[in-house]
């Protein structure tokens, strides 16, 4: 019998009730309803009824009120970017309705009314008082979402500060976390992946998110994950990528998860482990030979040895040489060219353009940019053109057109004309180990070096030959053998050669310049591996030299070995830089600076940049030198995401207009590793103003820096600026060899490599590329005792870092396989909403193709499937099961 009671008392009280306030709001009040038109002012009455039946004694029209209110507020869709009409008028009752809430005995209706002062707090409450959470605790356990998106985000936004604070105070969270809950929920049904992630990080509690995705949006919270790591603070940064490894593994991405696995150095085995499809395998298999990572094949990876053999084979890097050439072939510049060929005299008008003069030092220039250009294409026209009369011809009267220790780089130029290339290469340098100068024999040494870079071999034939000339008499020999080893087993960590080098630091006999190199072998093949025991010999080694060793330019070398050990490895560095604090003063602080630069070296992290740019602030005395990588460090750590990158540009021009000269030097060569092979037109214009620079430091950086990020593009723009300055410097030796060196390097194997450490989409950095151009660059600091001295050869260091920069599609037999392919200007697609192209302007090729700097590639067949998402060096297809050719 109750319902039809609810009628009769709620009649009366419609009639009674409504005039008062109407009544007393009086003048001022009824202009503003004049405005309103009459469905609004019909609403506004209605809800201010609403507002006043909420507050009745009689529970059953109490609930009526509160129902009516509730769909009100739920229908009323408005536009964007104005408050819902009905949360409008019922601002002014929101404190009535507050004050009655707490009057109410606990019922089912006063969680009723904690939901509706929940959303009314949307737009009401005071900032900071968080009320709209506090009535959400308050009501009823209901779905959330149906109060629409906005309330969800800010209740999002209040669950984040009422953290914080309940975990400072020490206060429970199990509610907080309750709502947390719902509210991924929702945001993972409504594709707001980057809202859900931005909130569990929030809360510390990122593992939520592994239950919450499905397969229709794990790649793109994922992708959020991966690209916000970079913005991260220490532990969460790994925290992210960790998570995204198992979101990953969980929906079976394999080849995406391996590119995480490398970034955490971690996991590289589970990956494998966790499939059984080797044609997957042999994908990993090329990932991790770009990355330059050494490993072991073994059973629990490939039980079957075949199989084993293969995988090792690609891991090794062997296809390496045979894909480049297959590339060039397809691009048609197999034709060998002569330094002449990239001079370019013939365009130079005036003065300079008759230098046919035949010098030591314009041989020395030609020798490098013949071996630059020709990298890899096992022919050229200096050293392995055949000769009509003898068998010894032409290659050994190139070589005697070199002095002395130019004998040596131009023996070891053959040895990057044959990059990757072992059998020939080792077979085509053996001529010289036999030779009488003992040049010559260094630069067969460290040739031999360079053709195994990146290209491992199971019964390291370059170890055996290498191993023997260590211990010899002439310095020379032992610097190109230590060399050697150091550029060809960069980041393999073999333990014979730490105790073979660490035992030549170890000896006080060992002559300077051999110490220095046997140092920075040892650092390039521990690349990152923070090895204490290497990391004390060396301390030993600065520690025991006299001051007048300490003077030499070529010891700040020891530093950078040093660094190389900590490279990209962070808080791992402290306990050595804290030695190194101790060590003389005129080599501690570079010692200090170096470490630090090194340790963050592609790590974006902002407060070391702000602690390098207080270093450069100061304005010291002469004959400091620890600014120049102070600089240098500020380029290394920036270059970890583009954001980072542009503001280190524009900082470094402030450096150059307020620094001192030390500092002045340094920009240029920063400047060329933030864009390594990437010329921004920017960055081109500062470094082409530079190279006229008063200062021939700044401008011998400057024209070298243009080299640098033009690497491999062939850019015309840069190879005519070079051309200027060839004419402008025609008098000048050094810079003249600068000039030669740079347009060498723009045409770095005609156009078809990259210097860039970054690969797999700028996500993956490699330790040795970034080891060798570190170490090229802090020669570069001070050229005229190195580069421009007798150490000339250090720039073959800069071949750890040379990486063809092809898209190279392979079928199931690994057999080279044309489909095509577009190339585009790649897309930050992060966030966004829906699926947006991830590359824009494309032009379609079939493949091998070339990918500049920030270009991307997709299929542009539906035949094949790509086995890795990211479309860079070898990526093998299969066909695709449900393509039927039309």
């Amino acid at each position: 019998m109750a319902p039809p009671e609810h009628p009769t008392p709620a009649a009366p009280s419609e009639q009674s009730q409504p005039p008062p306030p109407a009544a007393a709001k009086g003048k001022g009040k009824k202009k503003d309803d004049d405005d309103l038109s009459e469905e609004d002012l019909a609403l506004k009455e209605q809800l201010e009824l609403y507002v006043l039946r909420a507050q009745d004694a009689d529970p059953g029209v109490q609930k009526l009120a509160l129902e009516s209110m509730r769909q009100e507020i739920r229908s009323a869709t408005s536009s964007m970017t104005s408050v819902p009409k009905p949360l409008k008028f019922l601002r002014p009752h929101y404190g009535t309705l507050k004050s009655y809430f707490e009057t109410m005995p606990e019922s089912e209706l006063k969680k009723y009314m904690a939901d509706i002062l929940s959303v009314l707090a949307l737009t009401m409450s005071v900032e900071g008082e968080r009320e709209s959470l506090k009535y959400r605790l308050l009501g009823s356990e209901g779905d959330i979402g149906s109060w629409g998106h906005e309330y969800v985000r800010n209740l999002a936004g209040e669950i984040a500060q009422e953290f914080q604070k309940r975990q400072d105070d020490d206060l429970p969270i199990d509610a907080l976390m309750e709502l947390v809950q719902q509210i991924i929920s929702f945001h993972m049904k409504h594709n707001a992946e980057p809202e859900a992630v931005d909130l569990l990080m929030e809360v510390e509690d990122l593992d939520l998110l592994v239950e919450h995705v499905d397969t229709t949006n794990y790649k793109r919270a994922c992708l959020y994950l991966t690209s916000s790591s970079k913005y991260l603070p220490a532990p969460d940064d790994m925290l992210a990528l960790d998570i995204a490894y198992t979101i990953y593994m969980k929906f079976g991405d394999l080849a995406s998860a391996l590119r995480i696995a490398l970034q955490l150095e971690k996991y590289v085995k589970q990956v494998y482990t966790s499939t059984d499809d080797f044609m997957l395998k042999k994908q990993f298999s090329y990932i991790i030979a770009r990355h330059g990572l050494a490993m072991e094949i073994d059973d629990e990876i490939a039980a079957d040895d075949n199989d084993k053999e293969i995988l090792q084979e690609i891991v090794n890097n062997t296809k390496l040489s045979e894909g480049y050439l297959t590339l060039a072939r397809d691009i048609e510049v197999m034709e060998p060219k002569s330094p002449e060929d990239i001079y370019k005299v013939h365009l130079i008008d005036g003065r300079g353009a008759s230098s046919s003069l035949d010098s030591a030092r314009q041989n020395l220039a030609a020798t490098f940019v013949n071996a630059f250009v020709n990298a890899g294409f096992g022919q050229d026209k200096l050293m392995t053109a055949p000769s009509d009369s003898s068998s010894s011809g032409s290659s050994g009267n190139w070589l005697f057109k070199n002095k002395e220790h130019g004998k040596a780089s131009a023996a070891a130029s053959l040895g990057m004309i044959l990059l990757w290339d072992t059998d020939s290469g080792l077979a085509q340098l053996d001529k010289y180990l036999h030779s009488n100068d003992t040049h010559v024999v260094a630069g067969a040494l460290l040739g031999i070096g360079i053709v195994t870079c990146g290209v491992k071999n199971d019964c390291d034939p370059a170890l055996a030959i290498l191993m023997e000339y260590i211990g010899k008499e002439d310095s020379n020999i032992r610097i190109g053998a230590i060399l050697g080893l150091g550029i060809a087993y960069a980041g393999s960590q073999k333990e014979e050669l730490k105790m073979h080098l660490s035992a030549v630091l170890g000896d006080s006999q060992s002559p300077l310049e051999v110490l220095v190199f046997s140092a920075i072998a040892l650092g390039l093949v521990f690349v990152g591996s923070c090895n204490e025991e290497i990391a004390q010999s060396i301390i030993f080694a600065l520690m025991e030299r006299s001051e007048a060793e300490l003077a030499e330019p070529i010891i700040r070398l020891l530093p950078v070995a040093l660094g190389l050990l900590y490279l990209g490895k962070q808080e791992s560095v402290e306990a050595t830089a804290e030695v190194s604090k101790t060590f003389d003063e005129k080599i501690g602080k570079y010692c200090d600076v170096t470490l630090m630069s090194l340790a963050y070296a592609g790590t974006g992290n902002v407060l070391k940049i702000q602690k390098l740019l207080g270093i450069c602030s100061q304005h010291l005395e002469k004959g400091e030198t620890h600014q120049g990588p102070a600089v240098l460090g500020i380029a290394l750590i920036a270059m970890a995401e583009e954001l980072g990158a542009e503001m280190a540009v524009r900082s470094l021009e402030r450096l150059l207009q307020y620094g001192e000269q030390n500092i002045r030097r340094a920009v240029p060569l920063a400047l060329g590793i933030l864009c390594i092979s990437n010329p921004k037109v920017n960055v081109m214009d500062t470094l082409s103003r530079l190279s006229h620079d008063a200062d021939a430091d700044v401008s011998m950086a400057a024209i070298i820096s243009l080299g640098l990020i033009g690497a491999g593009t062939n850019n015309a723009r840069i190879a005519g600026m070079l051309r200027n300055l060839s004419s402008y410097y025609y008098k000048e030796a050094a810079h003249l060899f600068c000039v030669r060196i740079a347009q060498g390097l723009v045409h770095l194997g005609k156009g078809l490599l990259t210097l860039s450490p970054y690969h797999s989409d700028r996500f993956l950095l490699s330790p040795m590329a970034l080891g060798g151009l570190v170490t090229v660059l802090h020669a570069c600091l001070d050229m005229k005792s190195t580069i421009l001295g007798k150490y000339h050869y250090i720039l073959y260091i800069i071949v750890l870092a040379m990486q063809p920069r092809m898209l190279l599609t392979v079928d199931e037999d690994l057999k080279p396989l044309s489909v095509p392919v577009r190339v585009g200007q790649a897309v930050d697609v992060v966030g966004q909403a829906g699926r947006p192209k991830t590359i824009t302007g494309f032009q379609t090729h079939s493949t091998p193709v070339l990918l500049a700097a920030g270009e991307r590639a997709e299929l542009a067949t539906e035949k094949y499937i790509p086995l890795t998402p990211v479309l860079e060096g070898f990526v093998i297809l299969k066909k695709n099961p449900e393509y039927h050719e039309e």
